[in-house]
């Protein structure tokens, strides 16, 4: 039997890659949760919210990884929505993963497989929970200039700096189409100069104080 108490929580899914795990781009370790953007917030906001952590490293929205094609998004996220239901809002931050050299995708491209995600949340909350949650839809962080000399370097070109660039444009039409928040990450932080690709410490406060004021605006 769920108490009262737990009924009464807020459900937040936090979907995301390495920058929702808190990857750390100096040791490749793994940010605590004082530190990374999904524990900042769950302490910011208190017992009345519950924050679901689902970072995966490598995550894309749809491309299959012929290494790795389970960190595929769209085949995990039913699963993922149905185990922590009732899912009340989900922040999502995908798309730096989908801009490797192997999946060949413009800008347009992810941000149509951001689309297939935000349909799947829609259409599966919709069914087994009976209502559909708030979506926050998060630009990812610009691809830092120095991505060529990344430990990175192997999986990402220098095409992949301009079209991170231009996630935001594309990503704000699936917001509006669907009645998503928007937030343009790139706004607020950056990707850390020591691999162009993931955040500092400080970047993953700073999100986190984001997110928090507009959660208690909504």
């Amino acid at each position: 039997m769920i108490g009262n108490s737990e009924k009464n929580v807020i459900n937040i899914l936090c979907f995301g890659d390495s920058n929702t795990y808190g990857h750390i781009p100096i040791d490749c370790g793994r940010y605590d949760k004082k530190t990374r953007w999904t524990g900042v917030l769950a302490n910011l906001l208190g017992d009345d919210y519950n924050i679901i952590e689902e970072g995966c490293n490598g995550r894309t929205t749809v491309f299959d990884d012929p290494d790795e094609p389970w960190k595929n998004g769209l085949p995990y996220l039913r699963p993922c929505l149905n185990s922590h239901k009732p899912v009340h809002m989900v922040i999502m931050m995908l798309g730096s993963n989908d801009l490797k050299t192997i999946f060949h995708a413009s800008a347009k491209d992810i941000a149509n497989g951001v689309e297939k995600l935000v349909c799947e949340i829609r259409d599966f909350t919709d069914y087994k929970q009976g209502f559909i949650p708030k979506i926050i839809l998060m630009s990812p962080p610009v691809i830092g200039d120095k991505i060529c000399e990344s430990p990175f370097n192997t999986c990402f070109d220098v095409t992949a700096i301009e079209r991170s660039k231009e996630l935001p444009v594309w990503y704000e039409k699936v917001a509006e189409k669907y009645g998503c928040i928007f937030v343009r990450t790139s706004d607020y932080i950056e990707s850390s100069d020591e691999d162009s690709l993931h955040l500092t410490g400080e970047a993953h406060k700073k999100l986190a104080k984001v997110l928090y004021k507009m959660i208690l605006d909504m």
